[in-house]
């Protein structure tokens, strides 16, 4: 491959020739009950599927992922939501469908102009494959280039304290726009999946409380991000992460997610690309 053409310009296809389609899509049936799906979200959040694709007659008609399950758990905090709304009634739009042909470049575009970080790609078994930024961790581990953690941007942790109510934290996560909040003076961490597992296994989708937002965040059983103690070029960072089944880590006083390794590879400087 050309050693000249940025990462950020070349194909889907050509940077994963043979991988690309790998990540089958999980989906769920059009009318199915949004316990269905919580169960779901609880083991794919935050993998290289991440989200559930709502389907109608084979067809994909919207998504479903964390954020929306916390969206309507703050309009709905009742076991309602769960027992009586059904997965159309909380889905987002239909996923971005891609291509091997789609440039790097333009499916960045796509998830910051919706916000989401998750795409679709026809594959050879007739359905779909996801495209998240878990995924896009393989491109970063075959790059090569100087450009290391002290490169990325020093993101400050949002934090959390023992003690806090599921309402303060979710609303600290649409407020900081993160996923992930860490136990303060810890590494820590809660996410989105993490209170949709406990809603979905201890509480049994609320039918536990009459008062959910104001129950304590305490319950959660918490995961703990990697600390790293030397800083690590791109690549070495990203078969790291690839390697974790939910990549998250700490180096000095930040943090490192998956999307921070989408964005640095828009980087111009990145040219040098190892297939295989």
């Amino acid at each position: 491959m050309s050693q000249e053409i940025p990462i950020l310009e070349k194909t889907l296809g050509e940077l994963l020739p043979d991988t690309l389609t790998f990540s089958l899509c999980i989906h769920i049936d059009k009318g199915e009950k949004v316990w269905v799906v919580a169960g779901i979200l609880a083991q794919y959040l935050e993998s290289v599927t991440d989200s559930v694709i709502v389907r109608e007659h084979e067809k994909p008609i919207g998504l479903i992922g964390g954020k929306n399950i916390l969206e309507n758990l703050l309009k709905n905090p009742t076991q309602s939501l769960f027992y009586d709304c059904k997965v159309e009634d909380i889905m987002g739009p239909e996923p971005v469908i891609v291509s091997k042909n789609t440039k790097f470049k333009e499916l960045m575009s796509y998830w910051k102009e919706n916000r989401l970080a998750y795409a679709v790609i026809p594959n050879e078994w007739g359905f779909y494959s996801a495209i998240s930024a878990q995924k896009i961790l393989e491109i970063g581990m075959r790059c090569k280039t100087n450009i290391s953690i002290q490169d990325l941007p020093k993101k400050q942790p949002i934090t959390f304290k023992k003690g806090d109510t599921f309402g303060s934290v979710i609303d600290s996560m649409f407020e900081n726009k993160t996923r992930k909040i860490l136990l303060e003076h810890s590494n820590k961490y809660i996410s989105d999946r993490l209170i949709i597992d406990t809603i979905s296994e201890k509480m049994k989708c609320l039918k536990k409380t009459d008062d959910f937002l104001n129950e304590s965040i305490d319950i959660v059983t918490l995961e703990k991000a990697r600390i790293i103690p030397q800083d690590l070029k791109i690549n070495e960072l990203s078969a790291m992460m690839y390697d974790m089944e939910h990549p998250y880590v700490i180096y000095k006083d930040w943090i490192v997610t998956s999307w921070d390794i989408c964005n640095i590879l828009m980087s111009p400087e990145i040219t040098e690309y190892k297939v295989k």
